[in-house]
């Protein structure tokens, strides 16, 4: 049992070196540039070893996005979680998601900008799970932005769909903007722009973020 248990801790790490790295490749180079040989070769492993670890293109597709998933969550979403909902929670969630992009936790910046453009007009099981991290990221911030509302933080009438969407646009374009030139007056931008879209439904102006 102890050997079978040390054989399943060396596969578990091993797999967890493959994605680090699988992340780091599609979001420069995109999920297709994803190969056994090149990770192999990368990361000093038999082909057949990476081979076992998830069987096909697609799963090793599907584990990478996975991968960047659970990331994003720690990087974004968790650390905005700990500031109670209202319009302080959503000016948080937007900082953190500039803040991981323009941090380049991935290389590429942003995984998901890159690799939804690149599987957007696609079918099958990697499309399918993009429209599902895209959604979930869309809803939660449509989630939050209702709960800074229903607690009295925004204007009664504010549409948390089309805000949602509107703070999504900022935060994609800066990233956008940022990985193709190479420069980051583009975060300031985004900021900028997210928080005069804040102050315009607030409640108490005075409580909206500013940016100095």
């Amino acid at each position: 049992m102890t050997r079978l248990d040390g054989r399943v801790e060396r596969g578990n790490r091993t797999r967890q070196s493959v994605l680090r790295r699988t992340v780091e490749i599609a979001s420069v180079e995109g999920l297709e540039a994803l190969s056994v040989g090149r990770l192999a070769t990368d990361l000093r492993l038999s082909k057949s070893g990476v081979f076992a670890l998830f069987g096909s293109k697609q799963e090793l597709q599907l584990a990478t996005v996975r991968e960047a998933s659970r990331v994003f969550v720690a990087e974004v979403v968790e650390p905005a979680a700990k500031v109670p909902a209202g319009i302080g929670r959503v000016w948080r969630l937007c900082q953190a998601w500039l803040e991981y992009s323009e941090g380049r936790v991935f290389p590429g910046g942003c995984f998901f900008y890159g690799v939804v453009a690149e599987f957007d007009a696609r079918e099958g099981a990697v499309h399918d799970a993009l429209v599902r991290a895209q959604r979930s990221w869309g809803a939660h911030v449509e989630g939050c932005v209702e709960e800074a509302r229903t607690a009295g933080e925004l204007r009664s009438d504010t549409d948390a769909a089309q805000l949602a969407f509107e703070l999504i646009a900022l935060m994609e374009s800066a990233n956008a903007l940022s990985v193709l030139h190479g420069e980051n007056v583009a975060y300031r931008r985004a900021r900028v722009g997210i928080a005069a879209r804040l102050r315009a439904v607030a409640v108490d102006v005075s409580s909206a973020p500013q940016v100095g």
